[in-house]
């Protein structure tokens, strides 16, 4: 931000560049989570009115016919059954029916918790004197009994559950366990099953990495992370059945060299036009709610309804997808040109309303990047990338958006808000990789507590492995 003195001296020399920097402050003002990439937590007190782009479908509210419902349904057989005797005529006449046989009953079924209680096995093994040697031995104590008192895997992976999927800090996981089951437990034993599980989640890591970098097509995505107060970078890599994270203190190639998954990657990659994605070897993707995004800004902001029209096309052409979608078949190609002509058409009275910056004869390039709108820069981004801004019409494999990725990256967003912010950067490197696990096993629709147990006792589940009993 340039000071009063700075920009009275400024404006002497250049008037031009002075109103370009008004323009830019006044859309950055304007800017909020509704009309570009920025958070919804940085828009301060005064919120967007929400406004969603799908547009009203005409369905009520609620679930619609087909969706499978979580209705509470009577089981065949219950654990406990409570009789509640007829001693006495209820219709007002006060007759004695305890005499009288049962025709018939009438139930209902209460769905309630059992009495919550630590359950405590005590392993006894057998010790005996050695005729030979005349020592004294003992049966091998079982796997996994290596203390004289200790907790057992379920429960560890029930405190790993409470901190890694629910977000619930340690103090409160200790008061929970008192509250339910009257057994306090330190901080030092939910960290201690959490780096138990992360230590077996080693050949779980390495095969999600192998088999992410065959799939066709893969959303990708980065954050800044709080690690022991300062800055670092969450990536997450992501399908509808696998999820990936990595922290490393660089954003860049320098990070994603390390992590050694994208630079061999070579199907499609969905992102939101990031530099250093472009520069990989593979097939590309942009993700068009970020784009929509920005011609919103531009149409409320800046009154060019250029933007509006190319918003509406492409929520028209997704909804057509959609569409063709049930008919298992692609466009044919007319319709495809038809709708590029339509895209270039309207880029084309964009660029009448914003014309390129044409450089002054005669007068020194300034280094670096050359000023230029909102506008301009999305217009400069739409013609050079039209074929991977339209290519969820050409490949139905292909989101309209990015919001796999962003969904994904959401939830330790979520987590750090809960915490303020990592302690450690192998605290952040071990949370990211259990929350790998954790939705991974979410997408393959099982029960993410069984998998966690299953971890900490060393079979962990492995995409496409079947685990061994």
């Amino acid at each position: 931000m340039k000071t009063i003195a700075e920009l009275h001296d400024w404006g002497q020399r250049d008037l031009d560049g002075l109103v370009a920097y008004c323009v830019t402050l006044q859309e950055r003002l304007a800017t909020t989570s509704r009309n570009s990439s920025k958070p919804p937590s940085h828009d301060g007190y005064v919120k967007p009115k929400p406004k969603s782009l799908r547009g009203k479908t005409g369905k009520k509210s609620g679930g619609q016919p087909g969706h499978p419902g979580a209705t509470l349904e009577p089981v065949e057989k219950p654990d406990k059954i409570e009789v509640h005797p007829l001693s006495s005529c209820p219709c007002g006449c006060g007759s004695d029916l305890s005499e009288q046989p049962v025709l018939d009953y009438k139930s209902r079924q209460v769905f309630e918790l059992p009495p919550q209680k630590l359950i405590v096995t005590e392993h006894r093994v057998e010790v005996k004197l050695c005729p030979i040697s005349r020592e004294l031995v003992h049966t091998p104590w079982p796997i996994g009994i290596t203390a004289p008192v200790q907790y057992g895997s379920g429960f560890l992976a029930w405190l790993a559950y409470l901190n890694t999927q629910q977000f619930i800090p340690l103090a409160r996981i200790d008061q929970m366990s008192f509250d339910l089951f009257g057994q306090h437990v330190s901080d030092d034993t939910i960290l201690t099953a959490m780096k138990a599980i992360g230590r077996q989640l080693i050949p779980f890591s390495q095969a999600v990495k192998e088999q992410i970098m065959q799939e066709p097509v893969v959303n990708a995505d980065e954050s800044g992370l709080r690690v022991a107060g300062l800055l670092k970078w969450l990536h997450v890599l992501s399908t509808p059945t696998l999820t990936w994270y990595g922290v490393h203190c660089k954003r860049g190639k320098e990070a994603l060299d390390f992590f050694a998954v994208l630079p061999g990657f070579l199907g499609r990659l969905v992102h939101d036009c990031w530099k250093t994605y472009l520069e990989l070897p593979c097939f590309h993707a942009l993700c068009v709610a970020h784009i929509l995004r920005e011609l919103i800004f531009i149409h409320e902001e800046c009154d060019q309804t250029w933007a509006k029209t190319l918003v509406d096309l492409l929520l028209d052409m997704n909804q057509k997808r959609e569409e063709q979608k049930l008919l298992d078949s692609c466009f044919p190609s007319e319709r495809l040109n038809e709708w590029h002509q339509q895209y270039q058409k309207i880029l084309r009275e964009g660029r009448a309303v914003n014309p390129p910056i044409i450089p002054i004869p005669n007068v020194p390039k300034k280094r670096g990047r050359k000023k230029q709108t909102k506008a301009q820069n999305l217009l400069d981004r739409l013609e050079k990338h039209e074929n991977w801004v339209l290519a969820f019409l050409h490949d139905f494999q292909i989101p309209f958006t990015n919001n796999q990725a962003e969904q994904d990256i959401r939830m330790i967003k979520v987590k750090q808000k809960v915490s303020g912010s990592f302690r450690t950067f192998e605290g952040a490197e071990l949370f990211a990789t259990i929350r790998s696990y954790i939705s991974t096993v979410r997408k393959q629709g099982r029960s993410i507590y069984q998998d966690l147990k299953a971890a900490i006792s060393g079979n962990p589940f492995i995409p496409g492995v079947i685990a061994s009993e």
